[in-house]
């Protein structure tokens, strides 16, 4: 494995991206979000995504350049179009808005369609937490969740996120699919040629594989069985149904190779201006107490530390940061290759796994 800084790669993704016809602004907006999911060690939903969105834009299977459209049809209910745009812009330029809104009404109601894969919902969450909001978010996804009982894909992972800001710099950041796995992983997994855990999904037969090709024929198992499941649902009626996108099998997936329309990925979020409930301090400093409670709980055999969710990717983020990024040789050898093809510098790492070793 090689390591790289992280501004290195995130303008390697916006020079990859230009050169696709994406404008600079958005470029940056889509690499920012990539290098973060990195930086915090979700390398599942970072710069490895980078091939597969270039390929479909030369293909013209997602618009570079969409003119995003907003309807407000109330004081808090906003509609975004995004036009087939590319996930991270849509969803980054809604937030943006919504969060205009969400400061004069308290509260804010998105529904987003027309959209792609926009990588982690936690980013947007932490946009939220930036402005003292509090932001809940679903995405649905093509079809990788077999509905509780049945083999075959129906439901997308179809994450939820939660973003609480906390008056420092750690948000408490929630986000989670509502399956055992994050697709993504089992995506990675493959590119990478390993195996994957018991447990996390099951081949086109119904039955449990460690392949994750075989996997990504089959299906990923819903979290908590039923539950899961259910979950599943409600995020498909929340971001499909009532966003006006596509909704379970409906949603083209844009690692198939066959020729289909737009994906139309549907996305929904609620965002809440705290200062509307109370004053932010009264806020922050209650759940302040809350969480330095929490952590006094004394810890189980072998954990020496309870962490609230956000600590940890924020404490990757900042090893990350100042050590550099690691990626795979396959994810590597796909952004050589990307390079050279569209005529972009490919950066030099900090250091290889072999110099590392010595």
């Amino acid at each position: 494995m090689a390591t790289f800084q992280a501004d290195d790669l995130k303008k390697l993704c916006v020079d990859l991206l230009k050169k696709v016809n994406v404008p600079n602004e958005d470029a940056i907006i889509v690499s920012n979000a990539l290098i973060q999911a990195d930086l915090e060690g979700v390398g599942s939903h970072g710069i490895s995504r980078i091939p597969i969105y270039l390929q479909r834009l030369l293909e013209g299977r997602i618009n570079p350049t969409p003119k995003i459209s907003f309807l407000q049809n109330s004081h808090s209910v906003l509609i975004v179009d995004g036009d087939n745009g590319l996930g991270q812009v849509v969803t980054y330029r809604a937030i943006k808005e919504g969060i205009k809104i969400a400061r004069k009404s308290g509260v804010c109601a998105i529904g987003i369609n027309h959209s792609n894969h926009f990588g982690a919902a936690s980013y947007y969450c932490q946009l939220a937490c930036n402005e003292k909001m509090i932001a809940i978010g679903f995405t649905n996804s093509p079809p990788g969740i077999a509905p509780w009982g049945g083999k075959k894909a129906f439901f997308g992972t179809n994450p939820i996120a939660f973003g609480f800001p906390t008056g420092n710099q750690i948000p408490v950041i929630i986000d989670l699919s509502t399956s055992v796995v994050a697709r993504g992983k089992i995506i990675l997994a493959a590119k990478q040629g390993e195996s994957i855990p018991d447990g996390w999904a099951i081949d086109r037969n119904g039955e449990m594989t460690n392949d994750p090709n075989e996997a990504l024929k089959g299906a990923v198992l819903p979290m908590g069985g039923a539950k899961g499941s259910a979950l599943a649902l409600a995020v498909e009626i929340l971001t499909g149904i009532l966003s006006g996108a596509s909704y379970g099998p409906h949603i083209n997936n844009i690692y198939s190779d066959e020729k289909s329309d737009p994906a139309n990925v549907g996305h929904f979020f609620i965002l809440l201006d705290i200062e509307k409930f109370m004053p932010f301090e009264l806020f922050s400093n209650n759940l302040g107490q809350l969480l330095e409670e929490m952590k006094k709980i004394p810890t189980v055999p072998g954990n020496d530390e309870i962490r609230y969710p956000g600590e940890r990717k924020h404490r990757n983020y900042e090893k990350n940061l100042l050590n550099g990024i690691s990626l795979s040789i396959e994810v590597e050898q796909e952004l050589v290759a990307l390079s050279s093809q569209l005529e972009v510098p490919f950066p030099s790492p900090i250091y290889t796994s072999e110099q590392n070793l010595h």
